[in-house]
């Protein structure tokens, strides 16, 4: 295998819960491309929003710092990273988790580390990390602006209750989700929201939901059919399964497909405007793992989280006797963060292939292959 010198757009994170801080390392930056750590810090303060957060969120004030990769404002072709401090920083005196969780990695964490302590499990496993994933996608959503690209997450249903408003644009999706409590679309869905979080919260429960996210002004031909690893599809639907609480997720109609007829299912191809266009968009923007030009939509399914304030039945590891799950600091909902992550990963995930097809050592050499391909674009328009 050859060496490559512009490596592929790509991160890591570290960080613990309660540690020092947590870490978004990002390789294969161009060189020269604005490092836009306003809408980070933006994305950041978001991800702590929402109705239904616990204490945490209330403790910590999340703004990303760049320690590497960055002089004056633009990227120097180095790994770039953003350090996220922790205000609470107190991992070393936190007592022992003995007492595992339902649905949370303490049980299988400790199993596969012959631990009788869940804490390091729990301190790793916990979606504070997914502050550093939210840092690195914002930057990569910053950048994907500079090409027209316009990505934004929000939430769709929660409890059980679901919204049909779908707003035809970027800009107006934005409005509306800045005025909900749970980052919707629709103020109605948001009082039907409210009851339900105020319901479980006094119950002592927890509740799920299903956020979506849309990508408008995607190129078409992002992605490959020519390899199962590089099909967008798949590496949206890995993207975004990675991300603490999502048990599902869906490309355009998704499981509805399964129920249509294929007239019903595709999306026929029409001149509109003397260039081929769709009549619909079942397919969500992708076929055969490339971007076809139409808005990109994903969706995700959220379990309600597993640190609940009347806890279910487990097992002590250490006495083995039979007693209820340990009780830590959480919220009632977190669909409206997960929104935010979601919007985030997917942002990268779309970077990621943009500079797969347009990338350059400098970000002049990327904006010069991005508009050489705009314009072959015109043979497919109608003199």
């Amino acid at each position: 295998m050859g060496y490559n010198a512009r490596p592929m757009l790509r991160y890591t994170t570290a960080g613990e819960s309660h540690g020092a801080c947590l870490i978004a390392m990002i390789e294969g930056i161009p060189y020269g491309m604005p490092v836009d750590l306003e809408h980070v810090n933006a994305e950041l303060a978001r991800r702590q929003g929402g109705y239904g957060r616990g204490a945490r969120m209330k403790m910590e004030k999340d703004e990303a710092e760049a320690t590497t990769g960055v002089r004056l404002g633009h990227a120097i072709g180095g790994p770039l990273a953003l350090v996220v401090a922790n205000r609470v920083q107190n991992s070393e005196q936190l007592s022992p988790i003995t007492r595992p969780r339902p649905g949370h990695a303490d049980l299988a964490g400790a199993m596969k580390f012959g631990t009788l302590d869940a804490r390091d499990i729990a301190e790793r496993s916990s979606a504070r990390e997914t502050a550093a994933r939210v840092a690195a996608g914002a930057l990569a959503n910053a950048m994907l602006r500079h090409f027209g690209v316009q990505v934004v997450g929000y939430v769709v249903e929660m409890g059980g209750v679901a919204g049909a408003t779908r707003l035809a644009d970027a800009e107006a999706i934005r409005a509306a989700r800045a005025q909900s409590l749970f980052y919707t679309q629709d103020e109605p869905l948001d009082r039907q929201i409210k009851e339900k979080v105020d319901a479980a919260r006094t119950a002592g429960d927890t509740l799920g939901g299903v956020f979506e996210v849309t990508a408008f002004g995607l190129p078409p031909g992002l992605g490959s059919h020519a390899g199962w690893a590089a099909k967008l599809d798949g590496r949206l639907a890995r993207a975004l399964m990675s991300v603490q609480t999502v048990k599902g997720v869906e490309v355009g109609i998704g499981f509805g497909a399964a129920r249509l007829r294929g007239s019903e299912m595709q999306d026929e191809i029409v001149m509109k405007e003397g260039q081929p266009a769709r009549t619909r968009n079942n397919a969500g923007g992708i076929e055969g793992g490339m971007t076809n030009g139409q808005p990109l939509v994903v969706r995700a399914a959220c379990k309600p989280i597993s640190t609940l304030r009347t806890p279910l039945r487990t097992v002590d590891l250490v006495t083995k006797d039979e007693t209820t799950a340990q009780y830590e600091r959480s919220d009632v909902a977190v669909v409206p963060a997960a929104s935010v992550i979601g919007e985030a990963v997917v942002s990268f995930e779309l970077a990621r292939a943009f500079l797969d097809k347009f990338g350059g050592d400098t970000w002049e050499e990327t904006r010069g292959r991005f508009e050489s391909f705009r314009a072959t674009m015109g043979r497919f328009t109608r003199p």
